[in-house]
């Protein structure tokens, strides 16, 4: 199959499956390959989204220095559409930081109408430059703490304020999944926030979204994989009881079999899964702007 391809080099469309589906869990423990949950790199350097590209689309898109409320500088990446923006989007990208499968995304989100910024963890401890295939991520991702990432994300909503979006949502995937979360809970006034595979509960003494239920703001998308290994149902389970037992508008979807990552247009077979992933992601976003 020929795959389109943007402006930019977007990503590519991709062939889609009948998919079953159910509100909240439909989630079941089935033997998974390797799952990359948290530590671990998500995505192969050359994976793109498995979004198609809206051809005509008019975006722009600039690589961003921002400045956090403490100082800090962070790289980031913005792609805006040509026109008033219906809302604004904070993509938060996987342990390895940002990287093109994130400027992706956010030109993808750009093209539907909506600014997006994708933003880096690690502007304190490896500076704003662009980085290699070879970066090595983890010594920076263990220096970096729950209020670092919400400075960050601050210092993005901030920026999407100026641009006219008064509906900001964060979007995030397994280490940022968990901290779009923990967004709603940090007093950036979102509107929403999106988690791809995160890790929903207490871990290594540092409270989840779960612990924190009743501090979230902003109703929450967990769309989960049913084959990750480190992300048990179990652990979904509990965010689910938590986010109910707090009153937080929410969904919840476990999608059976996928393993950590399926969001990838290399995982054909989960083709269905991220179709219907993005959809309700942008259906979420669409409801709540």
């Amino acid at each position: 199959m020929a795959f389109p391809v943007g402006p930019d080099g977007g990503a590519h469309l991709v062939p889609v499956r009948l998919l079953r589906h159910r509100r909240f869990n439909y989630g079941v423990r089935s033997p998974a390959p390797a799952a990359l949950a948290s530590p671990g790199m998500c995505f192969d350097s050359d994976s793109l989204p498995p979004i198609p590209v809206l051809s005509g689309a008019a975006v722009s898109h600039d690589d961003l220095v921002l400045t956090a409320a403490d100082g800090a500088e962070l790289a980031a990446f913005r792609a805006v559409p040509d026109g008033p923006p219906a809302a604004g989007v904070v993509v938060l990208p996987d342990v390895r930081g940002l990287y093109r499968f994130y400027e992706e995304l956010a030109l993808r989100f750009a093209e539907r109408g909506y600014a997006a910024v994708a933003i880096d963890y690690f502007g304190r401890t490896a500076g704003v430059a662009k980085r290699g295939d070879d970066f090595e991520y983890m010594p920076h991702v263990q220096q970096t703490t729950p209020e670092q990432v919400q400075a960050d994300v601050g210092a993005a909503v901030a920026d999407l304020r100026e641009l006219g979006c008064t509906a900001i949502f964060t979007v995030g995937f397994c280490f940022g999944a968990r901290n779009s979360w923990l967004a709603a809970a940090s007093g950036h006034g979102l509107a929403g926030a999106v988690g791809f595979y995160g890790f929903p509960t207490e871990r290594n003494g540092i409270r989840g979204p779960a612990e924190r239920a009743a501090e979230l703001e902003a109703p929450i998308l967990a769309l989960q994989a049913g084959a990750d290994q480190n992300i048990t149902q179990d652990l979904n389970d509990a965010f689910e009881a938590a986010l109910t037992a707090a009153g937080v508008d929410h969904e919840l979807v476990v999608y059976d079999g996928a393993p950590h990552s399926f969001f990838d247009r290399k995982q054909e077979q989960f083709a269905q899964d991220s179709e219907d992933a993005w959809t309700r992601t942008l259906a979420f976003i669409d409801r709540l702007k």
